[in-house]
């Protein structure tokens, strides 16, 4: 039988999958704009635990797709501020 470990940084990205997850979730039942502060915020931060947990284990395809969120994450963050 396989023993299973669940380190710090597992549950740190069990949540970032959590909130893109639930953001996402809010998109589709109209709780959550796209264009919306929060939206963005809570994918950056989604993305961010994600990486956090792939620098313990690692996984390419995880790390590009995660990096591209955190950085269209950052680019909604920036387009939000400047309608501002």
């Amino acid at each position: 039988m396989t023993e299973f470990n669940f380190a710090w940084h597992d549950l740190a990205g069990m949540a970032g999958v959590s909130m893109i997850v639930l953001a996402y979730l809010g998109i589709q039942l109209e709780r959550i704009s796209s264009q919306s502060l929060g939206y963005s915020l809570i994918n950056l931060i989604g993305a961010a635990l994600i990486l956090l947990s792939l620098f313990f284990t690692f996984n390419l395809a995880s790390f590009i797709i995660e990096s591209f969120w955190l950085a269209i994450s950052v680019l909604g963050i920036v387009r939000w501020l400047t309608r501002r």
